[in-house]
C-alpha cells in the first residue's frame, strides 16, 4: 500500500522538527514523490549524510510502502 504525502511529511518532521518540508506527488500515483527538506540539522553535513538523515526519518519505508523519493536537502541560508 503506497504512502501518502502527509505521512511522509509527518515522519520527516518528527525526526527533524525544525525542517521546512515540501512534498510533491510526481506521477499522481502515491508511489513516486519528491521531497524538498531544509533543516538546520543539515549544517556541516554532506549531501549524502543529509539524505541518510531523511531516510532514517522514514523508518525503513523506502523500497516498501514508499517506492521512489527524489530528495533535495539543504541547510537554511
Amino acid at each position: 500500500m503506497p504512502m501518502n504525502a502527509g505521512d511522509i511529511e509527518r515522519l520527516i518532521r518528527e525526526s527533524l522538527p525544525d525542517a521546512k518540508v515540501r512534498i510533491e506527488d510526481l506521477r499522481g500515483d502515491g508511489d513516486h514523490y519528491a521531497a524538498h527538506v531544509v533543516s538546520a540539522s543539515f549544517k556541516g553535513k554532506t549531501r549524502v549524510q543529509q539524505h541518510q538523515m531523511v531516510y532514517q526519518a522514514l523508518k525503513g519505508r523506502m523500497g516498501g510502502e514508499l517506492h521512489a523519493l527524489a530528495l533535495q536537502t539543504s541547510a537554511p541560508d
